[in-house]
Protein backbone atom coordinates (compact mmCIF):
# COMPACT_ATOMS: atom_id res chain seq x y z
CA UNK A 1 0.00 0.00 0.00
CA UNK A 2 2.68 2.53 0.98
CA UNK A 3 4.73 1.93 -2.17
CA UNK A 4 1.69 2.68 -4.36
CA UNK A 5 0.95 5.87 -2.42
CA UNK A 6 4.57 7.00 -2.55
CA UNK A 7 4.70 6.27 -6.28
CA UNK A 8 1.60 8.38 -6.87
CA UNK A 9 2.85 11.26 -4.74
CA UNK A 10 6.37 11.31 -6.17
CA UNK A 11 5.77 10.31 -9.79
CA UNK A 12 2.22 11.24 -10.70
CA UNK A 13 1.30 14.26 -8.58
CA UNK A 14 4.65 15.91 -7.88
CA UNK A 15 5.62 18.86 -10.07
CA UNK A 16 8.33 17.96 -12.58
CA UNK A 17 10.63 20.63 -11.17
CA UNK A 18 10.56 18.88 -7.78
CA UNK A 19 11.06 15.29 -8.93
CA UNK A 20 14.20 13.91 -7.34
CA UNK A 21 14.13 16.67 -4.72
CA UNK A 22 10.99 15.82 -2.72
CA UNK A 23 10.65 12.40 -1.12
CA UNK A 24 7.82 11.12 1.04
CA UNK A 25 8.54 8.66 3.84
CA UNK A 26 6.27 6.61 6.08
CA UNK A 27 7.11 3.69 8.31
CA UNK A 28 5.37 1.60 10.91
CA UNK A 29 7.34 0.11 13.78
CA UNK A 30 6.25 -3.52 14.09
CA UNK A 31 7.56 -3.89 17.65
CA UNK A 32 5.97 -0.69 18.89
CA UNK A 33 2.72 -0.75 20.82
CA UNK A 34 -0.18 -0.60 18.34
CA UNK A 35 2.34 -0.60 15.46
CA UNK A 36 2.82 3.15 15.60
CA UNK A 37 5.15 4.86 13.19
CA UNK A 38 6.32 8.09 11.69
CA UNK A 39 6.08 10.06 8.48
CA UNK A 40 8.10 12.80 6.87
CA UNK A 41 8.57 14.86 3.76
CA UNK A 42 12.17 15.34 2.68
CA UNK A 43 13.68 18.00 0.48
CA UNK A 44 17.05 17.09 -1.00
CA UNK A 45 17.47 14.43 1.69
CA UNK A 46 16.66 16.71 4.64
CA UNK A 47 13.50 16.07 6.60
CA UNK A 48 11.57 19.32 6.31
CA UNK A 49 8.43 18.02 7.97
CA UNK A 50 8.47 15.03 10.27
CA UNK A 51 6.29 13.70 13.00
CA UNK A 52 5.17 10.57 14.72
CA UNK A 53 2.45 9.27 16.99
CA UNK A 54 4.25 10.25 20.20
CA UNK A 55 4.94 13.84 19.07
CA UNK A 56 1.31 14.15 18.00
CA UNK A 57 0.02 12.81 21.33
CA UNK A 58 2.36 15.03 23.33
CA UNK A 59 1.31 18.16 21.47
CA UNK A 60 -2.35 17.16 21.72
CA UNK A 61 -2.02 16.70 25.49
CA UNK A 62 -0.26 20.05 25.97
CA UNK A 63 -2.98 21.84 24.01
CA UNK A 64 -5.82 20.04 25.76
CA UNK A 65 -4.49 20.36 29.32
CA UNK A 66 -3.62 24.01 28.86
CA UNK A 67 -7.33 24.49 28.09
CA UNK A 68 -6.68 25.93 24.68
CA UNK A 69 -9.22 23.57 23.10
CA UNK A 70 -11.53 20.64 23.77
CA UNK A 71 -10.47 17.04 23.09
CA UNK A 72 -11.30 16.92 19.35
CA UNK A 73 -10.23 20.46 18.59
CA UNK A 74 -6.88 19.87 20.28
CA UNK A 75 -6.15 17.07 17.78
CA UNK A 76 -6.90 19.44 14.91
CA UNK A 77 -4.69 22.13 16.45
CA UNK A 78 -1.87 19.62 16.87
CA UNK A 79 -2.10 18.65 13.20
CA UNK A 80 -2.21 22.29 12.13
CA UNK A 81 1.12 22.70 13.97
CA UNK A 82 2.65 19.88 11.93
CA UNK A 83 2.10 17.02 14.39
CA UNK A 84 0.76 13.89 12.77
CA UNK A 85 1.40 10.17 12.54
CA UNK A 86 1.47 7.71 9.68
CA UNK A 87 -2.30 7.21 9.90
CA UNK A 88 -2.90 10.96 9.46
CA UNK A 89 -0.53 10.88 6.49
CA UNK A 90 -2.54 8.09 4.86
CA UNK A 91 -5.83 9.87 5.58
CA UNK A 92 -4.50 13.10 4.10
CA UNK A 93 -3.41 11.26 0.99
CA UNK A 94 -6.84 9.65 0.61
CA UNK A 95 -8.51 13.06 0.88
CA UNK A 96 -6.04 14.59 -1.59
CA UNK A 97 -6.32 11.70 -4.05
CA UNK A 98 -10.13 11.80 -4.07
CA UNK A 99 -10.90 15.49 -4.57
CA UNK A 100 -10.07 18.32 -6.92
CA UNK A 101 -6.85 20.24 -6.61
CA UNK A 102 -8.89 23.37 -5.86
CA UNK A 103 -10.47 21.70 -2.81
CA UNK A 104 -7.07 20.38 -1.71
CA UNK A 105 -5.58 23.87 -1.76
CA UNK A 106 -8.14 25.02 0.82
CA UNK A 107 -8.43 21.82 2.84
CA UNK A 108 -8.55 21.92 6.63
CA UNK A 109 -5.65 19.44 6.61
CA UNK A 110 -2.16 20.91 6.56
CA UNK A 111 -0.80 17.78 4.88
CA UNK A 112 -3.39 17.95 2.10
CA UNK A 113 -2.51 21.61 1.45
CA UNK A 114 1.20 20.69 1.32
CA UNK A 115 0.51 17.89 -1.18
CA UNK A 116 -1.49 20.41 -3.24
CA UNK A 117 1.20 23.12 -3.27
CA UNK A 118 3.71 20.57 -4.56
CA UNK A 119 1.28 19.19 -7.15
CA UNK A 120 2.00 19.44 -10.88
CA UNK A 121 -1.60 20.55 -11.52
CA UNK A 122 -0.88 23.84 -9.75
CA UNK A 123 0.75 25.91 -12.45
CA UNK A 124 2.83 29.06 -12.24
CA UNK A 125 -0.14 31.41 -12.47
CA UNK A 126 -1.97 29.52 -9.71
CA UNK A 127 1.15 29.65 -7.53
CA UNK A 128 1.42 33.39 -8.04
CA UNK A 129 -2.26 33.85 -7.20
CA UNK A 130 -1.70 32.02 -3.88
CA UNK A 131 0.74 34.70 -2.69
CA UNK A 132 -1.79 36.69 -0.63
CA UNK A 133 -3.33 33.54 0.85
CA UNK A 134 0.11 32.31 1.94
CA UNK A 135 0.68 35.39 4.07
CA UNK A 136 -1.91 34.01 6.51
CA UNK A 137 -0.85 30.36 6.36
CA UNK A 138 1.10 28.09 8.67
CA UNK A 139 4.90 28.52 8.55
CA UNK A 140 5.35 24.92 7.44
CA UNK A 141 3.06 25.40 4.45
CA UNK A 142 4.86 28.66 3.61
CA UNK A 143 8.16 26.75 3.56
CA UNK A 144 6.84 24.22 1.03
CA UNK A 145 5.29 27.04 -1.00
CA UNK A 146 8.68 28.78 -1.20
CA UNK A 147 10.39 25.51 -2.14
CA UNK A 148 7.93 25.19 -5.01
CA UNK A 149 8.37 28.84 -6.04
CA UNK A 150 12.15 28.42 -6.12
CA UNK A 151 11.85 25.22 -8.16
CA UNK A 152 9.63 27.05 -10.66
CA UNK A 153 11.99 30.06 -10.62
CA UNK A 154 9.23 32.38 -9.51
CA UNK A 155 10.57 35.35 -7.57
CA UNK A 156 8.50 38.18 -6.13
Amino acid sequence: MWSAIRNKLENFYLADTLKGHIQYFVTTYRNCHDREGRASIRFDGEEILKSNYFDKQGTHSRIYYSHQADWEASYLLAESQGCFDQRNFYQAFQEFDNQSIQKSLVSDSLLVRIFAVLDRRVGKQALISLKNQMEHENEILKLFYHIRLDAEQIHF
